[in-house]
């Protein structure tokens, strides 16, 4: 099949190109679903030059828009071993999409072409999936006429999560190598993960029954499909919020948007002390769990709990194999909880690194150590381990029965964990691999340290282009001045840390607070936000505490 610029420039007169800005950022392109019908034609095009580019290596196109309202939708590019887009070419997904006619889409080709010295003549590789978003079919439509246009060799995987895709860009492209990742089909994947996770749990009871809110996403068929690889006495799940046929309810008071930024339950879920809850998002990239005390007190086990129940398993079973070569990291972001950094500086004694918010920052950083744990705060994360420790896992020779069981642990959780990105079913399998490994209810999981109390505000605002951070993201340098009111509000309050920045997907920026005690946080948080709003061009209501 050819590169046809002809085509290309002619197909692209049927989609609608919106007077609208557009910007591929950390999660791609995400907006309202009528302003991305040109986006997917083009981005189409670039997943065919991009595999071009990489001597037809399979690209991956997801469609989905996350934990972002129903009426949303995005889309975002995978490179071959199921990581995000390389940075450099985010630029070439910007300039197509703002591209407004055929004859300007086709000189940023030429330009990309030429300076990537792409072979036209050379195959292009792209699968694409997409989830249960109204708007995904016509999106999809788009997607494929410019894959049709650009010669590309496409399969369409249909209805996927998120992490589905990752997993099958990079098992396409490794396959038949030493480092084959798995099978390159959905089967595979639940295959995977469900001997996975039977081996990490072997001989060991069950614990009680999971209630998993499926945020009315694809997390809830795929799940469902996964657990018939599992029998009810291996893992016990209940399914809630399951409905992806009607209109409106995709992530709606339900989710684990809904639940980490709400800090509460979905609205009619009953939770009894001793039960067990978590939630994904709506393509199933997410995961956070929570609970109630024996008081009825909502807990929260977000992502930071997470990292720190990953980073102290794994810890003790790289010790308990012997293997004492391999070293456990954690890497984190400024939303990350401070007592959970100071869990696992001071009381685990592994490493921390701070990094700016967005999922790429955090896996490239995680790339850099043996092992590597990576979890936002939200509850997107996974473990990485570089080539080194899985071969170092590989071939261990155990000395005792004691080695032996931690050396089958290790190559399980190397199984059981989608390295290529978080999953919120992986993820859950690992927290159940731990969890029933030490015989622990949730409250015993909280036990490691307590959370400082800490709220997430919204403020929208006119641009958020003006918020300019350094520090990992910590610290406002524009607009000048502002961080240094920020300072003087911090220092009034006991255990008080707050900042700003910008969101990468609309205009508005998130203030971030925590402090020793609820009242002082939410005080703190709003005060800071009606700051914002004050200062820099706030827009509609301003914020008030509740």
């Amino acid at each position: 099949m050819t590169f046809d610029y002809d085509a290309i420039k002619t197909n692209m007169i049927p989609h609608k190109v919106a007077d609208y800005t557009y910007t591929y950022g950390t999660a791609g392109f995400r907006t309202k679903a009528f302003l991305l019908d040109s986006v997917m034609y083009k981005v189409a095009i670039l997943a065919t030059l991009r595999s071009k580019k990489l001597n037809g290596a399979t690209i991956g196109v997801m469609i989905t828009a996350s934990h972002n309202p129903e009426e949303d939708n995005g889309v975002k590019l995978v490179d071959p071993r199921g990581e995000m887009l390389e940075q450099s070419w985010e630029v070439y997904a910007t300039k197509l999409a703002n591209a407004k006619d055929g004859e300007t889409l086709a000189e940023v080709i030429e330009e990309i072409v030429a300076v990537n010295k792409i072979n036209l003549e050379s195959e292009g590789a792209v699968i694409y999936g997409y989830d249960t978003r109204p708007s995904c079919p016509e999106l999809v439509k788009c997607l494929e006429s410019g894959l049709k246009a650009s010669g590309a060799k496409a399969t369409n995987f249909g209805l996927l999560t998120t992490p589905m895709l990752h997993y099958l860009v990079r098992c396409i492209n490794t396959e038949n190598t030493s480092d084959a990742y798995g099978e390159p089909n959905e089967e595979g994947y639940y295959k995977k993960l469900a001997d996975a996770f039977k081996t990490a749990v072997k001989g060991k009871t069950r614990l009680s029954k999971l209630h998993v809110d499926c945020a009315n996403g694809v997390g809830a068929p795929k799940l469902r499909e996964f657990l018939t690889h599992l029998s009810e006495d291996v893992l016990s799940i209940e399914i809630l919020n399951d409905d992806t046929t009607t209109e409106g309810k995709l992530n709606k008071n339900c989710g684990a948007d809904y639940v980490k930024t709400q800090q509460r339950a979905p609205p009619g879920t009953q939770i009894a002390h001793g039960d067990r809850f978590c939630s994904y998002d709506g393509d199933a990239d997410r995961i956070v769990f929570y609970y109630v005390d024996s008081d009825g007190v909502f807990r929260l086990l977000d992502g930071d709990k997470i990292a720190g129940l990953a980073a102290m398993f794994i810890m003790e079973l790289v010790k308990d194999a012997g293997i004492n070569t391999i070293k456990v990291a954690v890497v984190q972001t400024a939303y990350a909880n401070g007592s959970s950094t100071n869990y696992l500086s001071k009381v685990l004694n592994v490493p921390v690194s701070c990094v700016p918010t967005g999922v790429k920052h955090l896996h490239h950083e995680a790339e850099k150590y043996d092992i590597g744990v990576y979890f936002e705060a939200n509850g997107h994360g996974t473990v990485l381990f570089s080539p080194d420790a899985l071969n170092t896992i590989k071939t261990a020779e155990a000395q005792t029965p004691a080695q032996k069981h931690a050396i089958s642990q290790l190559q399980a959780l190397t199984e059981l964990i989608n390295q290529t990105v978080g999953d919120a079913i992986s993820d859950m399998l690992l927290v159940e691999t731990i969890l029933t490994n030490r015989q622990w209810s949730p409250e015993e999981w909280d036990q490691a340290y307590t959370d400082l109390p800490n709220r997430l505000v919204k403020v929208v605002v006119a641009d958020r282009h003006i918020f300019k951070t350094t520090n990992a993201e910590r610290q406002l340098v524009e607009p000048a001045g502002l961080q240094a009111e920020i300072d003087a509000h911090v220092a009034k309050y006991s255990q008080g840390r707050s900042f700003v920045r910008a969101s990468g997907t609309e205009d508005a920026v998130r203030v971030y607070a925590e402090a020793a005690t609820r009242s002082e946080t939410d005080e703190l948080a709003y005060k800071v936000a009606q700051l914002v709003y004050d200062r820099a061009g706030g827009v509609g209501p301003r914020p008030l505490m509740a």
